[in-house]
């Protein structure tokens, strides 16, 4: 298909105290569908990083004097540029992280939607107390200034509800994409820049540098950031949490999962497959709340493995800039490596079934074939590892407490789901899965009204909702003696947190 926008596109600019500036040091940034460059990117320096900052901390105060309504306002403005550039932003994101274009361009939707959801949470003065003695209110204050760092998988549908979290919240925003997936972030945040009044969005409060790990180590370890808001692997979760310790910042880490569905006996198999393919190799299974394990009941295991074969080996696989393709690449070598390997790892396991895929694709760049494994079980790599790529074992269950047993037999604990027609009962054993979020005849999907977030090493916090707004500020008690009449009615008007 034509190009919609230039080929290659320019170098984008990094957006640092107001100003969209360059930088002496570039990266290029490969297609992984074709391992040639898209462009290339700047490569931050600690000073950039510095300036940054200073213009956070000198923006932020005016910022948090204004209201909800007024910051909720300038949300939808930057949402509405968004969806005005969605094909510019699909592309690019096609380009850099290869998923197919029809997912990227619901990307940026979801990334503005997301911001809007986050703006219509209320976050009003809660009255813990009020008697004869007094009143004892609980508010929330902003932290300052948060750091944002995000990973490859979803660029913009992660970064855009940080940003718009922490602004909701009061705060300023640093927002460092990954080093393979930087050109949409910094693109939104031209964008931004040119088409928002400085009146509605202050010069500062936002900054948006590309650049590799040491720029990630270096947010985590400034002073003058307040919190750092991570997404990405549980080893780099881990890292980010101990670096964090020396300025005791905040920290919400949403790290990896191997989220567990669960198929019960009497479910309609042509009905769910679409959406249990779906769930597992939507993004080339590039998804931390993605399917990783499909446990089936024996009684139908075998049905639904043909049903998953047969789905996988009729996925289109290529450059996801062809509208007919379904599962574009992995997204970078070293994750394409690891899966790779651990497929050779499964290959070798004792009566193990590679019902489809299991290699490499024949075309340039890094495609692997949608997998699928059976006759596997706990204990090896494939099932007991997060996979993120396409590859997905089913495994065999006897019943009900089995499955849920084993399904929380996991240092993981994101997401997990149920499938079943008896939707009550569904609901009964989602409950008994140990995941920060579970669904019922679905997998995959959550909007900003709700909190999601993961338990056991799958993080700490929650994003979205007035549990993860109120995670990018301090709540902070005041207690009010009894007062007159007059001094009562404006005690009792004071509705939020302001």
């Amino acid at each position: 298909m034509g190009a919609p926008f230039s080929i290659p596109p320019p170098v984008p600019r990094m957006w640092i105290a107001g100003a969209l500036v360059s930088a002496t040091g570039q990266a290029p940034v490969l297609n992984p569908a074709t391992l040639t460059p898209v462009t290339t990117a700047p490569l931050a320096t600690c000073d950039d990083l510095d300036r940054a900052v200073d213009g956070a901390r000198a923006a932020q105060p005016g910022w948090a004097n204004r209201s909800f309504t007024d910051r909720a306002a300038t949300l939808g403005r930057m949402a509405d540029v968004l969806i005005a550039h969605v094909e510019e932003l699909a592309w690019l994101t096609t380009l850099e992280q290869g998923k197919p274009l029809t997912a990227a361009r619901g990307e940026v939707m979801r990334a503005a939607g997301a911001m809007r959801e986050i703006a219509g949470i209320e976050i009003p003065r809660q009255t813990i107390r009020s008697d004869a003695t007094g009143r004892v209110d609980l508010i929330y204050r902003p932290l300052g200034v948060i750091g944002a760092i995000t990973p490859w998988n979803v660029p913009l549908i992660l970064a855009a509800p940080k940003i718009a979290s922490a602004l909701y919240a009061g705060n300023a925003v640093i927002l460092k994409p990954a080093p393979t997936t930087p050109l949409a972030s910094l693109r939104m945040g031209e964008l931004w820049a040119q088409e928002i009044a400085s009146d509605d969005l202050p010069p500062g409060l936002v900054s948006i540098l590309s650049g590799g790990n040491d720029l990630g180590t270096w947010m985590t370890a400034h002073a003058g950031i307040d919190k750092i808001s991570f997404t990405g692997s549980v080893e780099s979760g881990k890292k980010v949490m101990a670096a964090s310790a020396g300025t005791l910042k905040r920290v919400t880490l949403e790290l990896g999962g191997n989220d567990p569905a669960i198929l019960l006996d009497d479910v309609d198999i042509p009905s769910i497959v679409p959406a249990l393919f779906g769930g597992a190799f939507g993004l080339s299974g590039q998804l931390c709340m993605g399917i990783k394990r499909l446990y089936a009941s024996a009684s139908i295991y075998e049905d639904v493995v043909a049903a998953m074969t047969a789905a996988a080996k009729a996925a289109v696989v290529g450059d996801g800039t062809d509208p007919d393709v379904t599962v574009g690449p992995v997204q970078n070598e070293a994750q394409y490596r690891r899966v790779l390997d651990l497929i050779e790892d499964t290959r070798r396991q004792p009566g193990v079934r590679i019902t489809a895929g299991g290699r490499a694709s024949e075309r340039t760049g890094y495609f692997i074939e949608p997998t699928i494994v059976a006759d596997i079980a706990e204990g090896t790599r494939i099932v007991d590892e997060e996979q993120f790529g396409p590859v997905l074992p089913i495994l065999k269950y006897d019943t009900v407490d089995e499955a849920v047993h084993r399904a929380n037999a996991s240092e993981f604990g994101l997401g997990a789901s149920v499938w079943t027609q008896d939707v009550a009962r569904g609901a009964e054993i989602a409950a008994r899965l140990e995941a920060g979020y579970t669904w019922v005849n679905s997998h995959v999907g959550t909007t900003r009204d709700l909190p999601f977030g993961g338990i056991k090493q799958s993080g700490i916090g929650r994003q979205g909702h007035f549990i993860g707004v109120t995670s990018d500020m301090e709540p902070q008690v005041i207690v009010i003696p009894a007062a007159g009449t007059a001094d009562e009615s404006r005690i009792q008007a004071l509705e939020f947190s302001e």
